[in-house]
């Protein structure tokens, strides 16, 4: 059974596309399939996985209009067990095209029904707003994971978030689930990072993943060469803890 997780924060910089090319291949270097659904207009999550924006000829903007299907726009990664849906700047308008059509909420759900039951996990990387694609995400996903940056705003605009999730629930998604709140380039050398992560804790309870993503240099070095960070520096403190992660989310799941 697929579990489709969408990896959302409204606010930038927090380390979304990050976790969801790291925890993708993650998981998929333990033995499960795995699809990356970049649905960001910026495309960091198809660049991050070394795939040249600019030759394509269609993304996830064409899918979610129904001009070509998943399994045709289906590409492979440098990772074994790793798939990619991809994204460029043409989805920036999606937002806009779709507004007026009959049930614009559903419409990455239905397009990525064919995927069902093909990939043990779904993962969708959200661009950083609370929009018309945020929502497509959210009521095609399962269960949420939102990276928090361990900074002193790290909670501004996640309550409004929350707000989001739960009007979701309510109107359009019921099973809709929070997977869970992730502490993103963490830094233990200093006090407020500390503080914060125990605010967060506070604040989310028993939602916080026990791993701590830390703030890496080679994390950021991987994307720049079209690899996650698992290929890239495979020994870094990064890579070791997405690998945590990811057996994290194993885990959760089969306690589901």
């Amino acid at each position: 059974m697929t579990r489709t997780i969408a990896i959302v924060n409204q606010k930038g910089g927090v380390g979304k596309t990050t976790t969801a090319v790291n925890l993708a291949a993650s998981l998929a270097s333990l033995g499960e399939s795995c699809l990356l659904v970049d649905f960001d207009p910026q495309g960091n999550s198809t660049s991050g996985l070394g795939v040249q924006k600019e030759e394509l000829e269609y993304c996830s903007y064409n899918l979610i209009t129904g001009e070509i299907s998943a399994e045709a726009l289906l590409l492979g990664t440098c990772q074994t067990g790793l798939s990619l849906l991809p994204a460029t700047i043409a989805l920036v308008g999606a937002e806009v095209e779709i507004v007026e059509l009959e049930d614009r909420e559903y419409l990455l759900q239905r397009a990525l029904a064919p995927m069902y039951g093909t990939f043990k996990y779904i993962f969708i990387d959200c661009p950083p707003s609370l929009g018309l694609l945020t929502l497509n995400a959210l009521c095609a996903a399962d269960s949420v994971l939102i990276p928090v940056q361990c900074e002193f705003y790290a909670l501004e605009g996640v309550s409004q978030l929350l707000h989001t999730i739960q009007l979701i629930q309510q109107r359009f998604n019921p099973r809709l689930t929070i997977e869970g709140a992730l502490l993103t380039m963490y830094d233990g050398r200093l006090n407020l990072n500390t503080q914060v992560a125990a605010e967060l804790r506070r604040y989310f309870e028993d939602k916080v993943f026990h791993t701590v993503i830390p703030r890496s240099v080679r994390l950021s070095e991987a994307p720049s060469y079209g690899q996650p960070v698992l290929h890239f520096a495979p020994r870094s403190r990064g890579s070791e803890c997405y690998l945590e992660l990811a057996q994290e989310v194993k885990n959760n799941r089969q306690q589901k």
